[in-house]
């Protein structure tokens, strides 16, 4: 019997970019993954709900090494969606899919538009103007929000709350409270600071080196800081 599509709508596919976290693990991996529970039990959440790649990249290791590095990040509930760099050899069924292509987002083509940050929906919009490279978000960022601007700066008039973050390409600079986290050089710069009229976060990152709450002098909560990289080591001093 021949069927017969009576149903004429068409069917909608629509283009859209995220910006996934890359892991790129390092042998040992008992090590790795030791560290990676030592960010997430000081950034509970970290991870939650955030696009996951899994960079193997001249990593050597065959496929059952692979299998379980894949459900040990399962069971610490990071959902790998991608894996990048990995040999068809060490790639199999039941595996996250292989990703080609991948580009920093600094990369990126810049849409021609001036980003809205929406911080009720997390979901960062935009409009038909000039692209620029920085932002400002000219009210506090509540607990719960993200502000993610991988094209630049994010100045914050205002402070940012425990249990929100603030994700730029470039520095941040808060003139307020920074109670959140703040991660600056988010796409490979080295180069970024982090700024804030009073420092009490629970972790500053800078081209992925992290410090959180525990690791940061005493003296310096409470205090205007800029923190700067330094090879590994994230710097701060206070601000005159």
């Amino acid at each position: 019997m021949t069927k017969v599509l009576t149903d004429a709508r068409s069917i909608r596919i629509k283009g859209r970019s995220f910006l996934a976290v890359m892991l790129s693990p390092d042998l040992p991996l008992d090590d790795w993954l030791a560290r990676l529970d030592d960010l997430a039990a000081r950034s509970a959440g970290f991870f939650l709900g955030r696009p996951i790649v899994l960079d193997v990249t001249d990593l050597q290791i065959d496929r059952s090494q692979l299998k379980d590095l894949i459900a040990e990040l399962t069971q610490r509930n990071v959902s790998v969606m991608g894996i990048e760099g990995g040999r068809p050899s060490i790639l199999g069924p039941g595996m996250p899919p292989a990703l080609k292509g991948g580009r920093p987002v600094s990369d990126f083509e810049l849409p021609k538009a001036e980003p809205i940050i929406d911080l009720q929906s997390k979901q960062p919009a935009s409009e038909a103007r000039p692209a620029l490279q920085s932002i400002v978000i000219r009210q506090p960022v509540r607990s719960g929000q993200s502000v993610i601007f991988p094209e630049g700066d994010v100045t914050i008039v205002g402070s940012v709350a425990s249990g929100s973050e603030i994700i730029a390409g470039g520095s941040v600079h808060v003139y307020g409270t920074l109670r959140g986290r703040a991660m600056a050089g988010s796409v490979g710069n080295a180069s970024a600071r982090i700024f804030c009229r009073k420092l009490e976060a629970e972790l500053v990152a800078i081209d992925g080196v992290y410090k959180t709450a525990e690791d940061m002098a005493s003296n310096l909560r409470g205090q205007a800081v800029q923190l700067w990289l330094e090879g590994d080591t994230i710097m701060a001093e206070k601000l005159i």
